[in-house]
């Protein structure tokens, strides 16, 4: 289900589904993102603080329901990630969401919503930079790549791998692209929420996490067959995902050939999505062919249609 298109005029709703942000930062990423031109309302989610959460669980589900159920918010940002979204997941309305699309951005720890809002309504949502990376200078042209996609001005948009590509399986495929976070991915596994992986195009990054760790979740997602079922595997960024110093260890790209490179599956490794810069955005629930070959993404369905 494509969502509409946001108008010049839009106002965006702005909420915490994970953990806060300090008052000082938010703040400041706050008045750096309405430098891009619309106008915000925030949840009560952006100014509360439960432990490592924004706000109980029944604040940041009804937050989400909020934003979704009024007419005045044309989409929904997520401030930032951190945890907490695998929370809400058995308290949200899908319903509401069913009957109210429009676009809803984030990444991270947000893939667990963007797995559960798809699957129980079909509706495209959308990965890429949230709100709180406004502090950083070099997050300028993915904010900007994400309106040109929300506003409609490159309803097909394709990606090339540019650094650090490898070709794990070469190889072409086509099917519905999904995914995120891999560690929210395997989250999900054996409940209500766990991820489809069947014919579609499934995309994986993660950050700070060490060889091994990637090894141990790649390795559960090929016990429980997911890998296996999928059209094609991009595994798009790894930050800090670097070996121990001082310890013996396989190195990422040895990891994913070990793990991705005897299933047949088409899959490569490295674009500029995820926990990097810049984080160009891209539409989940929506078809795409991939390259395995030369590393590119070519989506095939758009996204948003005229407001």
């Amino acid at each position: 289900m494509m969502v509409p298109t946001l108008p010049s005029d839009a106002v965006l709703g702005i909420i915490a589904p994970a953990s806060p942000v300090s008052p000082i930062k938010r703040d400041i990423a706050l008045e750096r993102f309405l430098q891009y031109g619309f106008s915000i309302q925030l949840g009560k989610s952006v100014s509360a603080q439960y432990g490592y959460l924004s706000g109980d669980d029944e604040l940041r589900a009804s937050d989400l329901e909020e934003m979704f159920l009024r007419d005045d918010i044309d989409a929904i940002f997520c401030l930032r990630g951190g945890y907490g979204t695998m929370r809400l997941l058995e308290h949200i309305n899908y319903q509401i969401i069913a009957q109210h699309p429009k676009p809803f951005v984030g990444y991270s720890d947000i893939t667990a919503l963007h797995i559960a809002i798809h699957q129980r309504t079909g509706m495209v949502t959308f990965h890429g930079p949230m709100v709180s990376e406004t502090r950083k200078k070099e997050s300028e042209s993915s904010f900007l790549e994400l309106f040109r996609i929300l506003q409609g001005h490159n309803p097909l948009p394709c990606y090339q791998s540019i650094d650090h590509f490898l070709c794990l399986t070469p190889g072409c495929a086509e099917g519905k692209l999904i995914g995120g976070n891999l560690s929210l991915i395997c989250s999900t596994l054996g409940t209500p929420f766990e991820i489809e992986t069947t014919g579609s195009i499934l995309l994986l990054e993660d950050v700070d996490e060490a060889p091994y760790c990637i090894d141990r979740m790649l390795t559960q997602l090929l016990l429980a067959n997911k890998l296996q079922q999928a059209a094609g595997i991009i595994f798009t960024s790894c930050h800090k995902c670097n070996p121990p110093i001082n310890h013996p260890s396989f190195s990422l790209e040895q990891v994913l050939l070990d793990r991705l490179s005897s299933i047949s599956v088409p899959a490569f490794y490295g674009l500029p999505i995820g926990h990097r810069l810049p984080n160009l955005p891209i539409p989940l629930g929506c078809r795409a062919i991939i390259d395995a070959s030369n590393g590119s993404v070519q989506m095939i369905e758009p996204s948003v249609y005229p407001h």
